[in-house]
């Protein structure tokens, strides 16, 4: 049973402190199947406990101040379905119990009721948990099952398509079946074949896979684009689109990109073959052909084009530049950054919806990869894919584009800017520590305290200042005279001594810096300190 290795956990409201602790302290929670997650005297003060703590059982009360239990089950009940729950009542009445009955309270049960009592209701009612979850993991496993038939089925379909084993209007009707969007004005297909650099090396399934993952990551998540395998070495792409040159251009893009980046992560040989756009679902076979002739004529180095025209430029990321201004530049520099760096990629992806899914998730995991570095937290920029996805669809012009990365730059830099003050308070921090522990050592020096932590001694000085609200020397200071009126209230030594153990080699300085400071002599100090001392 599930509560034997994972113990459920369970939340108590009760507004009598006296019954609570009795309920807290003697029900045996953990023979029952249970883990005691928290308590409240309130429905009101409840709430946000519950949503912290996330409960499998409520407990509660049915007459409480504020918020009574009928009123925290419904609202428990509505947004937190999952949490069964228990109402304890002193009231034997039967519209009370209809409530319950409305809210779906699992269990309704009258006071006073014993430890055991109630643990036995908590045993029945984790058998109950154990079964839902058993009918949950059937249920997932099933879907599992049934997505992994599913998407079985739509490779074979597509693969059927793709070689020209199926009519148009079955193929209408099973992508409609199969919940493939595939209608559209224009198709092309792509077919990416697979050769080994050691051709007398044993078979490698899993670099087969890493493949095919290489491919669903830049291809996966466009809906106009569609994965299936002719076999292990052979990956085909059929693409959908408005127009001939739009297909050209964007499968050419994603072809090479495609070939760079399985060569570049994979011990292999790429070679990615277009056939011709088709604009009939019934026609698409001829591209694959077409494609696949092309696979076999064209040697692993090149990608073969699609027809005789101009190849489409390929996306220039100057990553060094990137790397740069995240590094040293400021949000003031933005727009000549953006200009020369940017700009340049962003109007060519306006071209093609796969330019520009390309050109932003290789800047955002830059600058991901960038405060990740910095040591922040993940939450402080998190790439989601599908955001991303649903971003780019709204980015149809240079100034949309020119703001998102304006703000996703920004994210960065502040980043970087906490960062440093971080590090320059933890700098300060150690330095400080150090000169409560060094200042007696004459021969401190400012100039010493920055090398040790590898800062010139004027942006240190500048720091110490900025952070501490006054100079190094005047802290410094402020150390050993503190120190040396602490010995001479508390010690008998002499001011020569006292002088020697507060970082003073020089006793007639000494005595000059502690009248500044204090407006007394050492000597004056200690006999008014005195004198103050015996009219107490």
């Amino acid at each position: 049973m599930y509560n034997e290795i994972m113990n459920y956990k369970v939340f108590l409201v009760e507004d009598e402190i006296i019954t609570r602790e009795g309920i807290r302290d003697n029900v045996d929670w953990g023979a029952a199947g249970f883990e005691f997650c928290g308590e409240a005297p309130n429905g009101e003060i409840a709430l946000p406990l519950i949503e912290e703590a996330k409960p499998d059982v409520l407990i509660t009360d049915i007459k409480m101040p504020f918020m009574d239990g009928l009123q925290l089950s419904k609202i428990v009940r509505e947004h937190m379905p999952w949490i069964k729950v228990i109402i304890l009542s002193g009231h034997d009445e039967f519209n009370y119990a209809q409530s319950a009955v409305k809210l779906g309270i699992t269990e309704y049960l009258l006071k006073p009721i014993s430890a055991g009592d109630l643990k036995q209701v908590l045993i029945d009612l984790a058998a109950k948990l154990d079964q839902e979850q058993q009918a949950r993991e059937k249920l997932k496993k099933l879907e599992h099952k049934i997505e992994n038939t599913l998407a079985l089925s739509r490779e074979k379909f597509l693969l059927q398509l793709v070689m020209g084993g199926i009519s148009s209007v079955e193929a209408f009707e099973q992508s409609r079946q199969l919940g493939l969007a595939l209608i559209a004005k224009h198709y092309l297909v792509i077919l990416i074949k697979i050769e080994l650099c050691d051709e007398h090396g044993p078979f490698d399934y899993q670099l087969y896979q890493e493949v095919e993952k290489i491919v669903s990551e830049f291809a996966g998540n466009n809906l106009d684009i569609f994965l299936t395998k002719k076999d292990f070495e052979e990956l085909v792409l059929l693409m959908k689109g408005e127009s001939p040159e739009q297909l050209i251009q964007e499968g050419a893009f994603l072809g090479g990109l495609l070939k760079k980046e399985i060569e570049k992560r994979i011990d292999c040989r790429a070679v990615v073959a277009l056939g011709r756009p088709q604009d009939r679902l019934g026609n698409i076979h001829r591209s694959f052909a077409e494609a696949l002739a092309k696979s076999k004529a064209t040697p692993p180095s090149q990608t073969a084009p699609p027809t005789q025209s101009e190849p489409v430029e390929i996306l220039k990321i100057d990553h060094a530049a990137i790397e740069n201004y995240l590094k040293f530049g400021d949000m003031q520099n933005f727009e000549p950054f953006f200009a020369a760096t940017i700009a340049p990629a962003a109007r060519l992806s306006l071209q093609s919806y796969v330019m520009k899914h390309y050109m932003f998730v290789d800047i955002i995991l830059t600058v991901a990869q960038f405060i990740s570095n910095l040591g922040e937290q993940a939450e402080a920029f998190s790439v989601d894919l599908q955001k991303i996805e649903n971003t780019l669809n709204d980015l149809d012009n240079m100034e949309k584009i020119k703001a998102y990365m304006q703000e996703t730059f920004a994210t960065a830099l502040a980043s970087r800017s906490n960062q440093t003050n971080r590090e320059r308070s933890r700098t300060l921090q150690h330095a400080k520590t150090y000169l409560e522990e060094n200042f007696s050592n004459p021969d401190l020096k400012m100039s010493r305290v920055a090398e040790l932590y590898n800062i010139t001694p004027s942006y240190f000085s500048t720091i110490f200042s900025q952070e501490m609200g006054e100079p190094f020397k005047d802290y410094l200071a402020k150390l050993r005279i503190g120190h040396a009126k602490e010995l001479l209230v508390t010690t008998n030594l002499k001011c020569a001594t006292i002088a020697y153990q507060s970082g003073y080699n020089d006793s007639h300085y000494f005595s000059f810096v502690f009248k500044k400071k204090t407006g007394l002599s050492p000597q004056k100090f200690r006999e008014q300190f005195k004198e103050n001392k015996n009219v107490e």
